[in-house]
Protein backbone atom coordinates (compact mmCIF):
# COMPACT_ATOMS: atom_id res chain seq x y z
CA UNK A 1 0.00 0.00 0.00
CA UNK A 2 1.43 3.62 -1.21
CA UNK A 3 1.96 5.72 1.51
CA UNK A 4 0.29 9.46 1.85
CA UNK A 5 3.50 11.01 3.19
CA UNK A 6 6.61 9.25 4.23
CA UNK A 7 9.47 8.26 1.70
CA UNK A 8 12.55 6.03 1.72
CA UNK A 9 13.47 8.54 4.06
CA UNK A 10 11.63 10.19 6.04
CA UNK A 11 8.96 13.22 4.82
CA UNK A 12 10.39 15.25 1.87
CA UNK A 13 9.59 17.66 -0.74
CA UNK A 14 9.68 21.34 -1.87
CA UNK A 15 9.37 23.74 1.46
CA UNK A 16 6.10 25.75 1.88
CA UNK A 17 4.49 23.24 -0.57
CA UNK A 18 2.76 19.45 0.64
CA UNK A 19 3.95 17.37 1.93
CA UNK A 20 6.33 20.15 3.84
CA UNK A 21 4.18 22.47 5.06
CA UNK A 22 3.81 23.98 9.03
CA UNK A 23 0.62 22.55 8.64
CA UNK A 24 1.52 19.09 7.97
CA UNK A 25 4.61 19.38 10.57
CA UNK A 26 2.23 20.44 13.15
CA UNK A 27 0.40 17.26 12.40
CA UNK A 28 3.64 15.10 12.14
CA UNK A 29 4.68 16.41 15.72
CA UNK A 30 1.10 15.81 17.51
CA UNK A 31 0.42 12.19 15.36
CA UNK A 32 4.20 10.99 16.47
CA UNK A 33 4.08 12.75 20.10
CA UNK A 34 1.09 10.58 20.68
CA UNK A 35 2.52 7.25 19.42
CA UNK A 36 5.82 7.70 21.13
CA UNK A 37 3.97 9.23 24.78
CA UNK A 38 0.85 6.50 25.21
CA UNK A 39 1.34 5.15 28.60
CA UNK A 40 2.98 6.13 31.48
CA UNK A 41 2.35 9.01 33.60
CA UNK A 42 6.26 10.03 33.41
CA UNK A 43 6.60 13.08 31.72
CA UNK A 44 7.98 12.63 27.65
CA UNK A 45 10.16 13.73 25.46
CA UNK A 46 11.84 14.45 21.84
CA UNK A 47 14.59 16.10 20.51
CA UNK A 48 14.55 18.04 17.56
CA UNK A 49 17.81 19.14 15.59
CA UNK A 50 17.58 20.81 11.85
CA UNK A 51 20.54 22.12 9.30
CA UNK A 52 20.43 25.39 7.86
CA UNK A 53 17.82 25.73 5.66
CA UNK A 54 15.70 28.94 5.93
CA UNK A 55 12.70 26.68 6.05
CA UNK A 56 13.74 25.14 9.00
CA UNK A 57 12.33 27.62 11.27
CA UNK A 58 9.13 27.02 10.31
CA UNK A 59 9.08 23.50 10.44
CA UNK A 60 11.13 23.51 13.88
CA UNK A 61 8.65 25.97 15.40
CA UNK A 62 5.35 23.57 13.74
CA UNK A 63 6.65 20.14 15.23
CA UNK A 64 7.10 21.94 18.13
CA UNK A 65 3.86 23.23 18.28
CA UNK A 66 2.50 19.44 17.77
CA UNK A 67 4.64 17.99 20.01
CA UNK A 68 3.99 19.96 22.78
CA UNK A 69 0.16 19.98 22.50
CA UNK A 70 0.44 16.47 23.17
CA UNK A 71 2.24 16.25 26.12
CA UNK A 72 5.70 16.05 25.35
CA UNK A 73 8.45 18.37 26.60
CA UNK A 74 10.94 19.43 23.72
CA UNK A 75 14.37 19.77 23.58
CA UNK A 76 15.81 22.18 20.87
CA UNK A 77 19.51 21.27 19.57
CA UNK A 78 19.82 24.19 16.79
CA UNK A 79 21.99 22.97 13.70
CA UNK A 80 23.64 19.90 14.33
CA UNK A 81 23.94 17.00 12.49
CA UNK A 82 21.76 13.82 11.73
CA UNK A 83 24.29 11.30 13.76
CA UNK A 84 24.35 14.15 16.63
CA UNK A 85 20.52 13.73 16.58
CA UNK A 86 20.79 10.11 16.71
CA UNK A 87 22.96 10.28 19.74
CA UNK A 88 21.54 12.82 21.82
CA UNK A 89 17.95 10.71 21.61
CA UNK A 90 19.87 8.30 22.84
CA UNK A 91 21.94 10.39 25.48
CA UNK A 92 19.22 12.62 26.65
CA UNK A 93 16.65 9.35 27.14
CA UNK A 94 14.20 10.91 24.41
CA UNK A 95 11.43 8.90 23.44
CA UNK A 96 11.81 10.26 20.05
CA UNK A 97 14.44 12.25 17.93
CA UNK A 98 13.77 15.01 15.02
CA UNK A 99 15.97 15.74 12.03
CA UNK A 100 14.62 18.56 10.00
CA UNK A 101 16.94 18.46 6.61
CA UNK A 102 16.76 17.28 2.89
CA UNK A 103 20.49 16.04 3.28
CA UNK A 104 22.59 17.07 -0.29
CA UNK A 105 19.03 18.46 -1.60
CA UNK A 106 19.04 22.46 -2.41
CA UNK A 107 17.88 24.37 0.00
CA UNK A 108 14.26 24.35 -1.38
CA UNK A 109 13.84 21.21 -0.34
CA UNK A 110 13.36 19.80 3.42
CA UNK A 111 12.43 16.79 5.54
CA UNK A 112 11.56 15.44 8.16
CA UNK A 113 13.52 12.31 9.82
CA UNK A 114 12.40 10.26 12.87
CA UNK A 115 14.46 8.54 15.42
CA UNK A 116 13.38 6.02 17.63
CA UNK A 117 14.47 5.54 21.45
CA UNK A 118 17.56 3.87 20.41
CA UNK A 119 18.67 6.28 18.00
CA UNK A 120 17.89 3.89 14.99
CA UNK A 121 15.11 5.69 11.96
CA UNK A 122 11.85 4.23 12.41
CA UNK A 123 10.26 1.20 11.07
CA UNK A 124 7.70 0.80 8.11
CA UNK A 125 5.34 -0.01 10.83
CA UNK A 126 6.27 2.88 12.94
CA UNK A 127 5.50 5.20 10.05
CA UNK A 128 2.14 3.70 9.10
CA UNK A 129 1.21 4.26 12.32
CA UNK A 130 2.26 7.70 12.43
CA UNK A 131 0.61 8.40 9.19
CA UNK A 132 -3.07 7.01 10.56
CA UNK A 133 -2.88 9.00 13.16
CA UNK A 134 -1.91 12.22 11.00
CA UNK A 135 -5.22 11.94 9.47
CA UNK A 136 -7.05 11.11 12.50
CA UNK A 137 -9.10 13.61 14.51
CA UNK A 138 -6.94 16.51 16.19
CA UNK A 139 -8.86 17.46 18.50
CA UNK A 140 -8.75 13.44 19.81
CA UNK A 141 -5.23 13.79 20.15
CA UNK A 142 -4.67 17.16 22.09
CA UNK A 143 -3.95 16.82 25.87
CA UNK A 144 -5.73 18.79 28.99
CA UNK A 145 -4.22 22.32 29.58
CA UNK A 146 -2.43 21.18 32.34
CA UNK A 147 -0.29 18.49 30.55
CA UNK A 148 1.04 20.46 27.42
CA UNK A 149 4.50 19.74 27.24
CA UNK A 150 7.44 22.90 27.67
CA UNK A 151 9.86 23.73 25.44
CA UNK A 152 13.66 24.53 25.85
CA UNK A 153 17.18 24.75 24.07
CA UNK A 154 20.02 22.59 25.09
CA UNK A 155 22.46 24.90 24.77
CA UNK A 156 25.40 22.25 25.42
CA UNK A 157 24.41 19.57 22.61
CA UNK A 158 27.66 21.07 20.79
CA UNK A 159 30.03 20.53 23.38
CA UNK A 160 28.36 16.76 23.93
CA UNK A 161 28.55 15.96 20.24
CA UNK A 162 32.08 17.30 20.13
CA UNK A 163 33.49 15.35 22.98
CA UNK A 164 31.88 12.18 21.77
CA UNK A 165 33.31 12.55 18.07
CA UNK A 166 36.63 12.87 19.69
CA UNK A 167 35.85 9.83 21.87
CA UNK A 168 35.35 7.50 18.93
CA UNK A 169 39.48 7.79 18.28
CA UNK A 170 41.63 5.33 20.07
CA UNK A 171 42.56 6.60 23.57
CA UNK A 172 45.45 9.30 23.13
CA UNK A 173 45.32 9.54 19.50
CA UNK A 174 46.25 13.18 17.55
CA UNK A 175 46.13 15.01 14.81
CA UNK A 176 49.06 17.02 15.40
CA UNK A 177 51.03 18.31 11.73
CA UNK A 178 48.00 17.36 9.90
CA UNK A 179 46.57 20.11 7.25
CA UNK A 180 43.39 19.13 7.02
CA UNK A 181 40.42 21.09 4.51
CA UNK A 182 37.11 20.89 5.81
CA UNK A 183 34.10 21.97 3.79
CA UNK A 184 30.72 21.60 5.66
CA UNK A 185 28.57 22.32 2.94
CA UNK A 186 27.02 25.62 4.54
CA UNK A 187 25.09 23.00 6.80
CA UNK A 188 24.35 21.37 9.96
CA UNK A 189 28.14 20.65 10.73
CA UNK A 190 29.62 24.04 10.37
CA UNK A 191 30.17 24.97 13.99
CA UNK A 192 31.10 21.09 15.22
CA UNK A 193 32.91 19.19 12.61
CA UNK A 194 35.63 22.19 12.55
CA UNK A 195 36.08 22.34 16.33
CA UNK A 196 36.63 18.85 16.72
CA UNK A 197 39.59 17.98 14.26
CA UNK A 198 40.87 21.15 15.78
CA UNK A 199 40.50 19.87 19.07
CA UNK A 200 42.46 17.07 18.26
CA UNK A 201 45.42 19.31 17.01
CA UNK A 202 44.97 19.38 13.31
CA UNK A 203 45.53 22.59 11.48
CA UNK A 204 42.01 23.43 10.07
CA UNK A 205 41.30 25.38 7.06
CA UNK A 206 37.59 25.80 6.60
CA UNK A 207 34.97 26.54 3.85
CA UNK A 208 31.34 26.10 3.55
CA UNK A 209 30.84 27.27 7.09
CA UNK A 210 29.13 30.50 6.10
CA UNK A 211 25.40 29.35 5.99
CA UNK A 212 22.93 32.20 4.78
CA UNK A 213 19.72 29.60 4.76
CA UNK A 214 19.67 29.83 1.03
CA UNK A 215 23.29 28.14 0.19
CA UNK A 216 23.21 24.77 1.79
CA UNK A 217 25.13 22.25 -0.42
CA UNK A 218 25.42 25.29 -3.16
CA UNK A 219 28.63 24.02 -5.13
CA UNK A 220 30.00 22.75 -1.88
CA UNK A 221 29.78 19.63 0.25
CA UNK A 222 29.99 16.19 -0.28
CA UNK A 223 27.92 15.86 -3.04
CA UNK A 224 29.90 18.84 -5.43
CA UNK A 225 33.47 18.47 -4.03
CA UNK A 226 35.36 20.42 -6.62
CA UNK A 227 35.89 23.63 -4.25
CA UNK A 228 36.74 21.10 -1.22
CA UNK A 229 39.72 19.68 -3.82
CA UNK A 230 40.72 22.87 -5.66
CA UNK A 231 41.21 24.02 -1.31
CA UNK A 232 43.52 20.80 -0.96
CA UNK A 233 45.55 21.90 -3.97
CA UNK A 234 45.84 25.44 -3.13
CA UNK A 235 46.60 24.84 0.59
CA UNK A 236 49.28 21.73 0.01
CA UNK A 237 46.68 20.26 2.78
CA UNK A 238 47.29 16.38 3.78
CA UNK A 239 43.48 15.72 3.19
CA UNK A 240 40.44 16.95 2.55
CA UNK A 241 36.27 16.16 4.18
CA UNK A 242 33.61 17.12 2.72
CA UNK A 243 30.59 16.84 4.46
CA UNK A 244 26.60 17.22 2.78
CA UNK A 245 23.86 18.97 4.11
CA UNK A 246 23.11 17.02 7.50
CA UNK A 247 26.56 16.02 7.70
CA UNK A 248 25.86 12.10 7.41
CA UNK A 249 28.00 11.53 4.34
CA UNK A 250 31.61 12.35 3.63
CA UNK A 251 33.68 12.83 1.09
CA UNK A 252 37.33 12.52 0.95
CA UNK A 253 39.94 14.10 -1.07
CA UNK A 254 43.54 13.21 -0.99
CA UNK A 255 46.24 15.41 -1.03
CA UNK A 256 46.68 15.46 -4.64
CA UNK A 257 43.16 17.05 -4.68
CA UNK A 258 41.10 13.73 -5.98
CA UNK A 259 38.13 12.18 -4.56
CA UNK A 260 38.32 9.04 -2.58
CA UNK A 261 35.11 7.28 -2.88
CA UNK A 262 33.00 5.36 -0.12
CA UNK A 263 33.82 2.01 -1.01
CA UNK A 264 37.44 2.52 -0.68
CA UNK A 265 36.81 4.07 2.48
CA UNK A 266 34.80 1.09 3.95
CA UNK A 267 37.76 -0.74 2.63
CA UNK A 268 40.20 1.00 5.07
CA UNK A 269 38.02 0.80 7.74
CA UNK A 270 37.30 -2.81 7.54
CA UNK A 271 40.92 -4.14 6.82
CA UNK A 272 41.76 -1.94 9.94
CA UNK A 273 39.19 -2.90 11.91
CA UNK A 274 40.16 -6.85 11.33
CA UNK A 275 43.78 -6.09 11.43
CA UNK A 276 43.08 -4.92 15.06
CA UNK A 277 40.47 -7.57 16.31
CA UNK A 278 37.82 -4.84 15.85
CA UNK A 279 35.72 -6.14 12.63
CA UNK A 280 32.24 -7.73 13.84
CA UNK A 281 30.11 -10.13 11.49
CA UNK A 282 33.44 -11.51 9.52
CA UNK A 283 32.94 -8.68 6.86
CA UNK A 284 31.06 -5.42 5.26
CA UNK A 285 27.33 -4.40 4.74
CA UNK A 286 27.32 -2.41 1.11
CA UNK A 287 24.60 -2.06 -1.52
CA UNK A 288 24.22 -4.14 -4.73
CA UNK A 289 25.92 -1.05 -6.32
CA UNK A 290 29.48 -1.15 -4.25
CA UNK A 291 32.03 -2.08 -6.75
CA UNK A 292 32.82 -5.54 -7.40
CA UNK A 293 36.52 -4.91 -6.81
CA UNK A 294 35.52 -4.40 -3.28
CA UNK A 295 33.87 -7.87 -3.22
CA UNK A 296 37.16 -9.10 -4.25
CA UNK A 297 39.32 -7.15 -2.14
CA UNK A 298 36.97 -8.70 1.06
CA UNK A 299 37.23 -12.17 -0.46
CA UNK A 300 41.28 -11.68 -0.68
CA UNK A 301 41.19 -10.96 3.24
CA UNK A 302 38.49 -13.32 3.73
CA UNK A 303 36.00 -11.28 4.17
CA UNK A 304 32.73 -11.39 3.65
CA UNK A 305 30.61 -8.21 1.40
CA UNK A 306 27.12 -8.75 2.16
CA UNK A 307 24.92 -6.49 -0.29
CA UNK A 308 21.59 -5.25 0.38
CA UNK A 309 18.98 -3.18 -1.99
CA UNK A 310 19.83 0.80 -1.72
CA UNK A 311 18.88 2.87 1.14
CA UNK A 312 20.89 3.16 4.48
CA UNK A 313 17.75 1.83 6.32
CA UNK A 314 18.59 -1.76 4.58
CA UNK A 315 22.12 -1.34 4.96
CA UNK A 316 21.54 -0.68 9.04
CA UNK A 317 18.54 -3.46 9.11
CA UNK A 318 21.04 -6.19 8.02
CA UNK A 319 23.97 -4.78 10.48
CA UNK A 320 21.61 -4.89 13.46
CA UNK A 321 20.26 -8.69 12.31
CA UNK A 322 23.52 -10.26 11.32
CA UNK A 323 25.80 -8.60 13.49
CA UNK A 324 28.11 -6.62 11.35
CA UNK A 325 29.94 -3.04 12.91
CA UNK A 326 30.80 -1.51 9.53
CA UNK A 327 28.71 -1.01 6.29
CA UNK A 328 27.65 1.65 3.90
CA UNK A 329 27.13 3.31 0.31
CA UNK A 330 29.32 4.26 -2.30
CA UNK A 331 28.01 7.54 -2.01
CA UNK A 332 30.19 7.84 1.47
CA UNK A 333 27.49 7.17 3.80
CA UNK A 334 29.12 5.07 5.96
CA UNK A 335 27.53 3.23 9.18
CA UNK A 336 29.99 2.25 12.01
CA UNK A 337 27.57 0.69 14.53
CA UNK A 338 30.46 0.72 17.30
CA UNK A 339 29.44 4.40 17.56
CA UNK A 340 26.38 5.57 15.52
CA UNK A 341 23.01 4.42 14.51
CA UNK A 342 23.35 6.18 11.07
CA UNK A 343 26.05 7.77 9.04
CA UNK A 344 28.16 10.12 10.78
CA UNK A 345 30.76 11.79 8.00
CA UNK A 346 33.07 12.92 10.34
CA UNK A 347 33.41 10.31 12.24
CA UNK A 348 33.71 8.21 9.40
CA UNK A 349 36.66 10.39 8.79
CA UNK A 350 38.30 10.76 11.80
CA UNK A 351 38.51 6.76 11.10
CA UNK A 352 40.48 7.16 7.88
CA UNK A 353 42.70 10.12 9.62
CA UNK A 354 43.58 7.29 12.97
CA UNK A 355 45.08 5.11 10.00
CA UNK A 356 46.74 7.96 8.15
CA UNK A 357 48.70 8.87 11.64
CA UNK A 358 49.03 5.29 12.71
CA UNK A 359 50.74 4.53 9.37
CA UNK A 360 52.39 7.84 8.49
CA UNK A 361 51.57 7.29 4.77
CA UNK A 362 50.09 9.81 2.98
CA UNK A 363 45.80 9.73 2.26
CA UNK A 364 46.58 8.65 -1.60
CA UNK A 365 48.59 5.59 -0.36
CA UNK A 366 45.99 4.81 2.37
CA UNK A 367 42.88 4.90 0.47
CA UNK A 368 44.11 3.03 -2.13
CA UNK A 369 43.27 -0.48 -1.15
CA UNK A 370 41.84 -2.11 -5.07
CA UNK A 371 41.26 -1.67 -8.42
CA UNK A 372 37.56 -0.54 -9.39
CA UNK A 373 36.56 -3.00 -11.79
CA UNK A 374 34.86 -0.48 -14.55
CA UNK A 375 31.26 0.45 -13.65
CA UNK A 376 28.41 2.43 -15.95
CA UNK A 377 25.32 4.21 -14.71
CA UNK A 378 22.31 5.16 -16.72
CA UNK A 379 19.21 6.70 -15.97
CA UNK A 380 16.30 6.54 -17.93
CA UNK A 381 13.32 8.88 -17.21
CA UNK A 382 10.15 7.12 -18.12
CA UNK A 383 6.37 9.04 -17.89
CA UNK A 384 4.23 5.80 -16.89
CA UNK A 385 3.62 2.01 -17.01
CA UNK A 386 6.32 -0.25 -15.77
CA UNK A 387 8.74 -0.60 -17.79
CA UNK A 388 10.79 -3.43 -16.10
CA UNK A 389 8.01 -6.04 -16.09
CA UNK A 390 8.12 -5.72 -20.43
CA UNK A 391 9.38 -8.82 -21.66
CA UNK A 392 12.16 -6.52 -23.67
CA UNK A 393 13.77 -5.49 -21.16
CA UNK A 394 13.74 -8.74 -19.09
CA UNK A 395 15.05 -10.38 -22.39
CA UNK A 396 17.62 -7.07 -22.33
CA UNK A 397 18.67 -8.12 -18.71
CA UNK A 398 19.26 -12.02 -19.41
CA UNK A 399 21.38 -11.28 -22.46
CA UNK A 400 23.53 -8.46 -20.98
CA UNK A 401 23.70 -11.27 -17.90
CA UNK A 402 24.69 -13.83 -20.46
CA UNK A 403 27.43 -11.85 -22.55
CA UNK A 404 29.13 -10.51 -18.17
CA UNK A 405 29.31 -13.92 -17.10
CA UNK A 406 31.08 -14.52 -14.12
CA UNK A 407 33.60 -11.27 -14.72
CA UNK A 408 30.79 -8.93 -13.82
CA UNK A 409 27.31 -7.63 -12.50
CA UNK A 410 24.10 -6.04 -13.93
CA UNK A 411 21.75 -3.85 -11.08
CA UNK A 412 18.50 -2.59 -12.86
CA UNK A 413 16.49 -1.08 -10.31
CA UNK A 414 13.80 2.11 -10.18
CA UNK A 415 14.99 5.14 -8.29
CA UNK A 416 13.01 5.65 -4.71
CA UNK A 417 12.57 8.88 -5.38
CA UNK A 418 11.91 9.96 -9.05
CA UNK A 419 10.71 8.79 -12.23
CA UNK A 420 13.65 6.93 -12.78
CA UNK A 421 14.99 3.22 -14.18
CA UNK A 422 18.65 3.18 -13.18
CA UNK A 423 20.89 0.68 -14.73
CA UNK A 424 24.22 -0.35 -13.87
CA UNK A 425 26.55 -3.06 -14.95
CA UNK A 426 30.14 -3.65 -14.22
CA UNK A 427 32.77 -6.20 -15.48
CA UNK A 428 36.65 -6.36 -16.07
CA UNK A 429 35.39 -5.73 -20.16
CA UNK A 430 34.94 -1.67 -20.00
CA UNK A 431 33.70 -1.78 -23.63
CA UNK A 432 31.43 -4.56 -23.16
CA UNK A 433 30.32 -2.92 -19.81
CA UNK A 434 29.81 0.07 -22.17
CA UNK A 435 27.15 -2.10 -24.74
CA UNK A 436 25.36 -3.51 -22.05
CA UNK A 437 24.48 -0.40 -20.22
CA UNK A 438 23.31 0.83 -23.22
CA UNK A 439 21.72 -2.15 -24.83
CA UNK A 440 19.66 -2.59 -21.26
CA UNK A 441 18.47 1.37 -21.30
CA UNK A 442 17.62 1.30 -25.10
CA UNK A 443 15.22 -1.36 -24.16
CA UNK A 444 14.06 0.63 -21.30
CA UNK A 445 13.35 3.38 -23.60
CA UNK A 446 11.24 1.60 -26.20
CA UNK A 447 9.72 -0.18 -23.41
CA UNK A 448 8.37 3.05 -21.90
CA UNK A 449 7.74 4.18 -25.31
CA UNK A 450 5.32 1.59 -26.14
CA UNK A 451 3.44 1.67 -22.60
Amino acid sequence: MARKYFGTDGIRGLANRAPMTSEVALKVGMAAGKLYSNGGSRRHRVVIGKDTRLSGYMIESALMSGFTAVGMDVFLLGPMPTPAVAMLTRSLRADLGVMISASHNPFQDNGIKLFDPDGYKLSDEAEAQIEALIDADAAELLVAPERIGRAKRIDSAQERYIEYAKRTLPRDSRLNGLRIVIDCANGAGYQVAPDVLWELGAEVIKIGVEPNGLNINEKCGSTDPEALCAKVREMRADIGIGLDGDADRVAIADEKGRIVDGDQIMAVIAESWHRRGLLAGGGVVATVMSNLGLERYFKALGLTLARTPVGDRYVVEHMRKHGFNVGGEQSGHIVLSDFTTTGDGLVTALQVLSVVVSTGRPVSEVCKRFETVPQLLKNVRYANGAPLEHDMVKSAIDHGRERLGLSGRIVVRPSGTEPLIRVMAEGDDERLVQQVVGDIAEAVRKATQAA
